[in-house]
């Protein structure tokens, strides 16, 4: 996938998307399948230029958990071929009808799905993001526009690679998918152009997300940080908690889903003992306010208040004990991104509550907050996980990448 200059994006960009908007399903189909074979047949290069990649950030020293997100092993490359797979084998949204009537005048209206046009995703070190997108994009025909971050350069430059021959053997044109780099002050003149594209999703942080509400001409769909919380209420199952907290916040702590928040109700302190023994035994270093570290031995340096609305991405974790679940709420309600929470009960009218008050695009009942993805969802991939209301929220999928049109056909109708 060569890298273009922003001067060109928008006209490339638009006569890739004519031909895109033209191509039936099983092009479409044919080009991912030729994607995935490539993916596995580059793997090599591909995990070669990521060891590259890994070894300047370890040199850098990024954190871990950040490295381990910019890290692709043969399993994960393997995973993203068959998410490539996965997405050719979901029904194609393109030319769905959504409504179908004939109006007072005889004349036939269909509204019908299409594409949006051109997607241009900015994301961080997260290689994966480069096959996942430009999967969904041209399964449900858009152009994608990805500028990815230049510690993962060699990375997505290899991933790219099989990505331009696999649109190349099922006859589309390259530019389907396209590269862009920059600096930080370069992306802002991009996307401050509206002719760049038809939509902006971050994939990365609230300082991201923020960048581009703050620049960008072009509409943004925000998929960004995710301040998670797991609440474990008074009617909590304690090996449930235990397991849900520990795979929340340590299974991967360096993605978006990743709790960052654990909430303990004050009649549960004990509940703290084994989960925080877990946790500390996972490595996890933990803030707790001043209630959680009277309640338990353990080495909890003091929350402030920066803790809780802090995305660490790390192997941290911050803990408050709570009066009540409405306590939680509210706690919830002011530093939450939106993203992913969680409640551990056995109480069927504090789950209801918990569900109806949060307001985050995913909520989860007796269940980690890691089950964020499009992947989990039965979407094949994500683009990212909307922390937006408008168009869409949660995981970014194939339907969420198209918009409608209407049709109206006439026997010669006029308007008086």
């Amino acid at each position: 996938m060569g890298i273009i200059s922003s001067n060109a994006v928008a006209d490339r960009g638009r006569a890739a998307a004519r031909i895109l908007r033209a191509a039936d399903t099983a092009t479409r189909d044919a080009a991912l399948t030729a994607i995935a074979r490539h993916l596995e047949a580059d793997a090599a290069a591909i995990l070669s230029a990521n060891a590259q990649d890994v070894a300047a950030a370890v040199a850098e020293g990024i954190a871990a958990s950040l490295v381990d997100r910019l890290t692709l092993d043969p399993q994960r490359l393997d995973a993203l071929a068959a998410a490539v797979r996965a997405v050719a084998a979901l029904d194609d949204p393109v030319g769905r009808i959504v409504d179908d009537r004939r109006l007072h005048n005889g004349l036939e209206l269909i509204k019908v799905r299409v594409p949006i046009g051109r997607v241009l995703v900015v994301y961080e070190a997260r290689p994966n993001v480069t096959v996942d997108v430009a999967a969904l994009c041209i399964k449900s025909g858009n152009v994608a526009l990805l500028r990815g971050s230049s510690s993962a350069r060699a990375t997505n430059a290899a991933l790219g690679n099989a990505v331009r021959r696999g649109l190349a053997d099922a006859g589309l044109p390259e530019d389907a998918v396209l590269s862009i780099e920059g600096t930080r002050a370069e992306l802002g003149e991009l996307v401050s152009d509206p002719a760049t594209a038809d939509i902006v999703v971050p994939r990365g942080g609230e300082a991201l997300k923020d960048f581009l509400l703050e620049h960008s001409r072009i509409p943004v769909l925000a998929a960004a940080g995710g301040n998670c919380h797991v609440y474990l209420d008074r009617e909590a199952d304690q090996a449930m908690a235990v397991a849900i907290t520990v795979n929340a916040k340590v299974q991967r702590p360096g993605v978006c889903n990743a709790a960052e928040t654990l909430l303990v109700h004050a009649d549960r302190l004990d509940l703290l003992a084994p989960v925080l023994g877990a946790l500390h035994e996972a490595g996890v270093e933990l803030r707790g306010c001043d209630r959680t570290r009277a309640a338990v031995d353990l080495p909890i340096a003091a929350a402030t208040d920066a803790d809780w609305s802090t995305e660490y991405l790390d192997l941290v974790l911050a803990v408050r004990v709570v009066d009540d679940l409405d306590a939680a709420l509210e706690h919830i309600d002011r530093y939450a991104t939106g993203h992913s929470e969680a409640i551990v009960t056995d109480s069927l009218e504090a789950a209801r509550r918990f569900v109806d008050v949060v307001d985050s695009a995913c909520v989860y009942v007796n269940a980690s907050t890691r089950f964020t993805d499009g992947g989990e969802y039965g979407m094949g991939a994500e683009v990212g996980n909307s922390t937006a209301r408008l168009h869409v929220r949660g995981p970014i999928g194939l339907e969420d990448l198209t918009t409608t049109k209407y049709v109206v056909t006439g026997t010669g109708q006029i308007r008086a």
